[in-house]
């Protein structure tokens, strides 16, 4: 093979590379074939292309250090890229953001509750909505959500009063809550509902209300991306205050502080409400339960599985999520908040750059060693609205309409632990474009 055949080889071994996301063994290959023929003006075009797509990639997972390096690398490479130059200002001023954020944290920071007195705190006579005293109600619940259909938002009062009740029964459950269902009973298990509000009520028109008989199971990512969050997690709270032994909440990757400064809670937070409420949220967020065991045959986690075999459901059991609130970039926790399945055995690298990717044999082994049906994650988009992969050990149920205008999908589950699909589509709703709260001049590449 000639020198000129041989770059070309590496250029195409690098265009493989950047089909499955691997940007570093991208760039490595685009950098050898230029050492060999320093002529071909597409091995450059092709390599600044790596950095600019890794440099996007970064960016959506909020390692922003890394991004700002690739950008600067683009802008250098190309100076007159005014998109790239943006994109580099944008990255720069969040790394600056983020280094004042970690050098006035305190360790043991007193809650965003210190000081607040909700008892004494004045709703106004004026106020037009039903009035909640010290114990949820339906009343309560159907009123606040017409509220949130007619654009109108409930009284502060009210959200403090929400978020902190909750806040103390999720603190209180364990890492990983066990749910059996008795006679005449069902379960519902939902995927990413991500602010679309609009479309929680068509899955409730749809398939009932929560009730005594009739349990919810989200499984994190409530917020975010859709630009009805506040209403999605102040309705879900809600349900969960009135049956806080039939309603369960998993926490998702997106709830967490870093993902909601990009991509919209807490910007949402501030222009509804004020930034107290979002504070708030992210104490509760860091509360909430990782995972739930449904009737001992089905794990139900956001992310997925793990990157040693020897994890067990023990491990979750025991896992301590209030010492660490974020999740961070390894451990077991980001682990069950990050991770995807892949089609083919083994474990590989995560297409996300957070976590990692788990093959069917990952899945069989867990689910026997653990005495599992399945596992039932969410995370990623489904465009026929769920999928049944891993010789049916692993199932993906998410919601991400409004921006994929992929189907929604839900399972029910009855006292007899067998799965019913239900698939559904997006409904119609006020014209706010998604992510209308979002770190704009970050998102704009997204």
């Amino acid at each position: 093979m000639s020198t000129i055949e041989e770059a070309v080889a590496l250029k195409e071994k690098g265009n493989q590379a950047v089909k499955e996301k691997d940007w570093p063994s991208a760039l490595e290959y685009y950098t050898k074939a230029i050492d060999l023929n320093d002529k071909e003006a597409s091995f450059y075009s092709n390599r600044a292309q790596a950095y600019y797509r890794r440099a996007v990639a970064n960016t959506a997972i909020l390692r922003h250090d890394q991004a700002l390096r690739d950008w600067k690398i683009v802008v250098k490479k190309n100076p007159n890229d005014k998109v790239a130059k943006a994109q580099c200002d944008a990255c720069q001023k969040t790394v600056k953001r983020d280094a004042f954020i970690k050098a006035i944290e305190v360790a043991d920071a007193p809650s965003a509750a210190e000081g607040l007195d909700i008892e004494h705190m004045e709703v106004e006579a004026s106020y037009d909505g039903v009035r909640l005293e010290n114990e949820m109600t339906e009343e309560f619940i159907k009123d606040m959500v017409q509220r949130f259909k007619d654009g109108k938002k409930i009284h502060r009062k009210y959200v403090f009063q929400i978020i902190l009740t909750v806040k103390d029964i999720v603190y209180n459950e364990p890492t990983m809550p066990e749910v059996e269902l008795e006679q005449g009973q069902q379960l519902t298990v939902c995927g990413d509902t991500h602010g679309q509000f609009f479309d929680l009520m068509e899955i409730f028109r749809l398939n009932g209300h929560p009730s005594a008989t009739h349990s919810y199971l989200f499984n994190g990512d409530f917020v975010d991306r859709g630009s009805w969050s506040t209403e999605i997690a102040l309705t879900l709270y809600a349900y969960k205050w009135l049956y806080p032994t039939r309603f369960w909440l998993n926490r998702g990757n997106h709830e967490t502080d870093d993902m909601n400064r990009m991509y919209g809670f807490e910007g949402e937070c501030k222009a509804k409400y004020n930034e107290r409420v979002f504070k708030l949220f992210s104490e509760s967020f860091s509360a909430l339960p990782l995972a739930t065991l449904i009737g001992k045959k089905y794990l139900t986690l956001h992310g997925g599985l793990f990157s040693d075999d020897k994890t067990s459901l023990d491990d979750i059991r025991k896992l301590d999520r209030h010492k660490q609130r974020q999740p961070g970039q390894s451990g077991l926790m980001m682990e069950m908040l990050w991770t995807d399945p892949q089609p083919q055995p083994g474990r590989g690298p995560s297409k996300r750059g957070v976590g990692l990717q788990f093959g069917p044999d990952v899945t069989k082994r867990f689910c026997e060693a653990n005495g599992l049906d399945a596992v039932i994650r969410s995370h990623e988009v489904r465009m026929e609205g769920y999928e049944v992969e891993h010789d049916g050990r692993c199932v993906t149920a998410p919601k991400y309409c409004d921006t994929t205008e992929n189907k929604g999908a839900y399972i029910n589950i009855g006292p007899e632990y067998k799965l019913d699909y239900h698939k559904f589509d997006a409904v119609p709703h006020p014209n706010i474009k998604p992510m209308a709260y979002a770190n704009q001049g970050l998102m704009s590449m997204m």
